[in-house]
């Protein structure tokens, strides 16, 4: 006999919705077709997913390693437990209480999320916690936040895309990164709409397009200043708008002026008439969205080039409208809900600041703790590692669902810092590259045998069911961090029940910019999930923001004006290439998942480099010739794979593989100044044939 459990994919930001189909021990994906945002759909990755479940690799007991140097072994709990709080203890004997750091996950429920930014600040009193969403679309959340007084990625539901007469996609492929969503661009196209496409890359997302604008890596901002400087020279601003809605244009105005479009074709390379025909498609369209991704954003001026195309939109009158709008389509599965909560270093659950005496008094409240003993402002996530066991940097690490040594950049120095520490603790559902190095791993539960929420891309609060009993040996994040929590002395403040977290989670938001108060399991389950802010339970939540006042204290959008400036690292006659980094669509993130679906490593099974085939010609380089990479930081290699969608001084290789193909070996820490965004997209590098 069959039973069917209603949640959704472990993977990207989509969250789409799944059935989990149990006959006996034999657990299978089918399709949902009544969830909203995929309708059913599901990319290879959703539909293999369960091959996880049971997968052989899992990790059922907890490791522990005596010495340093020596051999992971099998422990049993306590001693694993026991062990991490001693080592807690030196540490903070030691160094002090800021020598113990946390770094999380995107892909941890709101529960966990929340509970791991409190168990950091309550029972460690420590500052240093943050995650890899740093790494995902924090730049457009710090420019969200200056525009609009709030960041949430789109302040509208994906099924308002189809509405949008033309819609400008700025460093971003769906087509592979999350297939689902684009049955919205499908429909989008069917209606007559037209999409604009910017990317060093012709993607299969580009090959569908209107308009492809290949800019040169690094110079979206430009691009935008071109854009807004042909829709004012030819009368396509929406000034009722500006005037009503808007403040401070007058100096993007000025900044704007200089970019005329000779000027920006030389920067970005983009085409004179391709430039006017995208900005005249933009300003001429009674509806119109801007949609960034990481290719603008994950660079060291990822604020800026959000700001750019904010501005654009802005003034275009393209915002705070039915079908109109800037969005971010963010990558990881709840990098939005776990930022809201916590796991950044200077924020507090709901969106509240850490330094902020109000916000940490409301919060203190809530704990039950006195509010000097909440830390403040720690260090952003590459920050964070780059101090690893250094004098007055992080001693002692735990590690949540994150695999750093394939996923940050300059990845041969986070592996020294990590092997610098004193203790180095991973929590984990597979042993990852990460996992291999610590001193304690503990096996913890994953996506189908657990409770709780995740918040999607859209800002929808989804329930996430449990379909199958973890096996024998495993635990909860939530179950160990009580665990710990009670031998460290601060168990009173902490429960292992993610329905219990949630509603102090509920608490804790509560007039924050991310209220969550209004949101219940049960309100998700019938509502097929619940939109932020919903600040209490007869709200009915909100789908669409800023329809009538954007979030700032005066109710109205701000211009931020931006001029264009170089790339950290620009290619020279060392390095005369530039590299750029992304996703395929049959892997995900640092591929810890899903290099170890067979389905997936079959269509994906190694790393390779695009390379442009005039480029190749003049390194001697034929389609399949190992190659190798070196920028200022390491070197790589992989297969070359001859491509004319990619620009001839550009060079493109997926981040999924660890070994000699790690694309992270060789990206630039450069880091943005607000957000702290280390510029994976964009460094010089020099290429030849093995």
């Amino acid at each position: 006999m069959s039973s069917a459990t209603a949640t959704h994919c472990p993977y990207c930001a989509l969250q789409c919705g799944m059935n989990l189909v149990s006959e006996g021990d034999l657990i299978t994906v089918a399709a949902r077709p009544d969830f909203p945002t995929n309708k059913g759909g599901l990319c290879q990755k959703g539909w293999t997913s369960a091959d996880l479940i049971a997968h052989p690799d899992r990790l059922t007991s907890p490791w522990i390693r005596d010495r340093k140097g020596g051999e992971l072994r099998p422990c049993e709990w306590d001693e694993a437990l026991d062990r991490i709080v001693t080592e807690i203890r030196l540490a903070q004997q030691k160094y002090g209480l800021d020598s113990i750091g946390i770094f999380g996950g995107g892909g941890l429920t709101n529960e966990k999320a929340y509970m791991l930014g409190k168990f950091a600040r309550v029972a460690l009193r420590t500052p240093n916690i943050d995650y890899n969403g740093r790494f995902c679309m924090s730049s457009a959340a710090a420019a969200g936040i200056k525009a609009f007084g709030i960041d949430r990625g789109l302040p509208f539901p994906l099924e308002d895309i189809p509405g949008a007469e033309t819609i400008l996609l700025i460093g971003s492929n769906p087509a592979e990164t999350m297939p689902p969503i684009m049955q919205y661009f499908e429909e989008h196209r069917s209606r007559g709409g037209n999409l604009i496409v910017a990317d060093p890359r012709r993607t299969p997302t580009a090959q569908n397009a209107a308009v492809f604008l290949q800019l040169t890596p690094g110079t979206d901002g430009a691009l935008a200043n071109g854009l807004l400087h042909i829709a004012m020279a030819d009368g396509l601003l929406d000034h009722d708008f500006i005037e009503a809605r808007t403040t401070g244009f007058d100096a993007v105005r000025r900044t704007v002026a200089s970019y005329w479009p000779d000027r920006v074709e030389r920067i970005t390379g983009v085409p004179v008439k391709d430039l006017t025909k995208a900005a005249h498609l933009m300003g001429e369209a009674a509806t119109a969205m801007v949609l960034t991704a990481r290719g603008a954003e994950q660079q060291s001026k990822g604020v800026e080039n959000v700001q750019a195309f904010i501005n654009l939109a802005l003034a275009l009158g393209k915002a705070g409208k039915p079908h109109c709008g800037y969005g971010c389509l963010t990558g990881q599965g709840n990098g939005q809900g776990g930022r809201e909560h916590g796991q950044k270093a200077d924020q507090l659950p709901g969106y509240r600041k850490i330094d902020n005496p109000a916000h940490r008094a409301y919060i203190a409240g809530v704990w039950g703790v006195d509010e000097a003993t909440i830390p403040g402002p720690g260090r952003s996530a590459y920050e964070l590692l780059d101090t690893l066991g250094t004098p007055g940097g992080v001693r002692a690490l735990m590690v949540a669902a994150s695999n750093v040594v394939v996923s940050a950049p300059r990845a041969s120095h986070i592996e020294e810092r990590l092997d610098a520490l004193d203790f180095l603790l991973v929590s984990d559902i597979f042993l990852s590259e990460t996992a291999a190095r610590a001193d304690v791993v503990l096996p913890v539960t994953q996506w189908a045998e657990e409770e709780g929420t995740m918040t999607n891309l859209e800002g929808r609060v989804l329930l996430r069911r449990r379909a199958s009993e973890p096996p024998e040996g495993v635990r909860s994040d939530a179950q160990i961090l009580k665990a710990l929590a009670d031998r460290l002395g601060a168990g009173q403040y902490f429960t292992e029940r993610p329905r219990e977290i949630f509603e102090e989670l509920r608490r804790a938001s509560a007039g924050g910019a991310a209220d969550y108060a209004g949101v219940t399991y049960e309100r998700i389950a019938a509502q097929n999930g619940v939109f932020w802010p919903c600040p209490s339970e007869d709200h009915p939540g909100t789908p669409r923001m800023f329809l009538d006042k954007f979030a700032t204290e005066d109710g109205r959008a701000k211009f931020h004006p931006v001029a264009h400036r170089e790339v950290a690292e620009a290619p020279d006659d060392e390095y005369p290439l530039y590299l750029t980094t992304g996703r395929v669509m049959a892997q995900y993130q640092s591929g810890t998942q899903t290099r170890r679906v067979e389905k997936l490593r079959a269509n994906a099974p190694e790393a390779f480099v695009e390379i442009h085939p005039s480029l190749a010609r003049r390194f001697g380089i034929a389609d399949g010739d190992m190659v190798r990479l070196a920028t200022r930081r390491g070197a790589a290699e992989a297969k070359a794979r001859l491509t004319t969608s990619i620009r001839q001084d550009t060079i493109f290789v997926p981040f999924h593989w660890a070994g000699k193909g790690r694309a992270n070996l060789l990206t630039n820490p450069a880091l943005d100044p607000t957000s702290r965004m280390p510029e994976f997209k964009i460094c010089a590098v020099q290429i030849a044939k093995l």
